[in-house]
């Protein structure tokens, strides 16, 4: 489970694209939109920075973050995202990481010659991806949370799971885990006690690491020219 743009593509993303149209002899400059597909778990900090930052040309459309649980079928639903859109995009870049899809989605979008976030798990992009390679060199056997999970942690993983109806799998599901590890992108006591308690359901250790949104936002802001 998981919440992180390839650097070189996102350059060139964030850029409005114009073009000149002269109208009765009037100079008219249009700008076309790019779209990004983006998990779930991503909505909220991806909206925020649009918003903040007023990338008012960037469309941004989320498939739900339960597909998580069935990562297979994360390819069939961005495929029907691609399929559907239209001449209105310059450019579209899917804001997913291989998320549990053996390549699958690799796969899937080498033909359409998209890109997507780098990386094994899209909420690498949160702690940055030494920094969550250090984390699971560190901590083995871990289960990751982020503010969305923490949030929503009742209908993705206790209801998503079925672990309500059959309490029984959770030691199945969670026997190879060792430990909770908390990447907050907030500093709110209220998110970090909730987290404590999905580790203390799940019968495993717990720890918190502040990430903030500085490396999400950073590498979005270094990459995207925004004309405002």
């Amino acid at each position: 489970m998981t919440l992180f743009l390839c650097l070189d593509w996102i350059k060139n993303l964030g850029k409005t694209l114009e073009w000149t149209v002269f109208k009765n002899g009037t100079k008219t400059v249009k700008t076309k939109n790019n779209l990004i597909i983006a998990c779930g778990a991503l909505s909220y900090e991806l909206n925020l920075l649009k918003k903040l930052n007023k990338w008012e040309h960037l469309t941004i459309q989320c498939l739900d973050a339960k597909l998580h649980n069935t990562p297979k079928l994360i390819p069939g639903k961005v495929k029907e995202k691609l399929d559907a859109m239209n001449d209105d995009y310059d450019g579209v870049f899917i804001a997913y990481a291989d998320c549990g899809t053996g390549g699958l989605l690799d796969a899937l979008l080498e033909p359409y010659n998209v890109e997507r976030l780098p990386g094994a798990h899209c909420y690498e992009f949160f702690s940055g991806q030494e920094i969550f390679e250090e984390l699971c060199t560190n901590e083995m056997g871990t289960f990751y949370l982020t503010d969305f999970l923490v949030k929503h942690f009742d209908r993705l993983v206790i209801k998503g799971l079925g672990l309500d109806k059959h309490p029984e799998l959770q030691k199945e599901y969670f026997r190879n885990y060792k430990k909770v590890v908390y990447l907050a992108q907030s500093r709110s006591e209220t998110l970090i006690e909730e987290s404590k308690q999905c580790a203390e359901f799940l019968g495993l250790e717990h720890s918190t690491h502040y990430t903030g949104l500085g490396n999400f936002k950073k590498h979005i802001e270094e990459s995207v020219g925004v004309k405002h």
